[in-house]
């Protein structure tokens, strides 16, 4: 019966061991941004508009709590070789849906531009005759304009141009035809974004203000901006100073 009991307590105390093994394992995993997930990566630079090739890439381990949605895991690798980088990337950044973009005639169709997640949404935007300076795999931010013209709002940061009209290949088209029928752009957004860009156009207009590619921050919280900063000196004044303010730096796509 002694010796019984010696055994239970010897297993007990082994489990015991075990358990707080484990429990020590995923403490550590979760303090370090939980399991590890295999990404892609640039292993050298990688010109705006030069094909991606195997060479071009290799994989690097990242937790998952630090993985955003655009990464591209390293199990997708088949379908990034052939396309070409929306902008240039740095070696050894990590990769992103919104990095790439398709080129060749048999990728031109515009379901296979829409990163995993995302939409292809067309929109209308004022001062067309300037979309024949935007091109896919360019970055907009876009503004909404109230109905009255009274106010003017944010409202998507770093949006990726899949199409300019009916062009959705890098090159560009040399068609007066084709680049009169710039109109539209066709931006790639979730689901959510496609509903306020949505009703942004069922109750006002849009404008779409280029912004460097290489450049990934975004203004934190932008306010909206009013005809009243138009004609008063102080209201313009603290419109001036907010493009001072500090700015949050996006994670995804970098290293």
């Amino acid at each position: 019966m002694k010796q019984r009991a010696v055994t239970i307590g010897l297993i007990l105390a082994v489990l015991g061991v075990l358990l707080q093994a484990l429990y020590m394992r995923h403490f550590e995993q979760e303090a370090s941004g939980g399991a590890k997930i295999e990404l892609l990566v640039a292993s050298q630079a990688i010109e705006r508009g030069k094909p991606i090739s195997a060479e071009m890439l290799a994989t690097r381990s990242v937790p998952r709590a630090y993985v955003d949605d655009r990464a591209i895991r390293a199990a997708d690798q088949d379908k990034v070789v052939g396309l070409r980088a929306a902008s240039k990337v740095p070696a050894l950044q990590t990769l992103a849906w919104t990095d790439l973009i398709a080129t060749t005639d048999d990728q031109r169709d515009l379901s296979s531009l829409v990163q995993p997640g995302n939409r292809a949404m067309p929109i209308r935007v004022t001062f067309e005759d300037s979309l024949q300076l935007i091109h896919p795999g360019d970055f907009v931010d876009i503004l909404g304009i109230d109905g009255d013209g009274r106010e003017a709002s944010v409202l998507l940061q770093r949006v990726l141009v899949l199409a300019a009209g009916l062009e959705t290949t890098i090159e560009r088209s040399t068609d007066k035809k084709a680049t009169a029928r710039a109109s539209l752009l066709t931006v790639s957004v979730s689901l959510q974004e496609a509903q306020l860009l949505g009703l942004a156009q069922a109750v006002g207009k849009l404008m779409a203000v280029v912004r460097n590619a290489r450049d990934p921050r975004v203004i934190d919280s932008p306010p909206d901006v009013s005809r009243t900063e138009l004609f008063d000196s102080t209201a313009r004044q603290t419109v001036q100073r907010a493009s001072r303010r500090p700015i949050q730096l996006q994670t995804a796509g970098l290293p």
